[in-house]
């Protein structure tokens, strides 16, 4: 689906315009995406596989959901919205908790212009993963991983192993670092 999303500038402002996602990815267009890991208070982290349908680094394994803001949304709300649609779950724009932004800037081989700032936050997964329902054009698989299992995905990253997305490495470690200090 080809939907509306709106522009930012290159620091993430809103410019007020919006456009078609296949444009905004044709263009390099700032935009916004929401990006929500999900954790459990026993030391895992919910990991997705992206389809197989996928334009973009597909049957990478990556957030546990992520999606792109769209216009008129908050990015809590695109988060909320996302997390329904692709694992089938419920949750509130209280359950989210910020870690931050980060400027994403990829360019593909398949023409696609990716510039974006990843909103990142993070949520407690409060069902088992046997409750959850992956949406088929988004998700081929979720698992959960431990905190140590994470961080070792993390070091191999670039060794062919082609699990996560390798440019998203010092992403990642982030992420984990920021989950780690906030649970404990």
């Amino acid at each position: 689906m080809d939907e509306f999303i709106d522009v930012v500038d290159a620091n993430g402002n809103p410019t007020g315009k919006s456009e078609l996602k296949s444009l905004v990815h044709q263009k390099g267009l700032y935009h916004n995406t929401a990006h929500i890991w999900f954790y459990t208070k026993s030391g895992d982290i919910l990991i997705s596989q992206r389809s197989a349908k996928k334009t973009i680094c597909p049957l990478l394994w990556d957030v546990s959901v992520a999606g792109h803001v769209d216009t008129g949304e908050t990015i809590k709300q695109a988060a909320v919205r996302e997390t329904k649609e692709e694992i089938g779950i419920s949750i509130s724009e209280n359950d989210l908790q910020n870690i931050g932004v980060y400027k994403c800037l990829q360019t593909y081989e398949n023409g696609i212009i990716d510039n974006e700032f990843h909103n990142t936050f993070i949520c407690e997964l409060k069902v088992t993963i046997s409750e959850l329902t992956p949406q088929e054009e988004e998700v081929e698989a979720l698992k959960l991983v431990s905190f140590t299992s994470f961080e070792s995905l993390i070091k191999t990253i670039g060794n062919n192993d082609n699990h996560f997305i390798p440019s998203n490495k010092s992403y990642y470690e982030d992420v984990l670092q920021k989950i780690v200090e906030i649970i404990n």
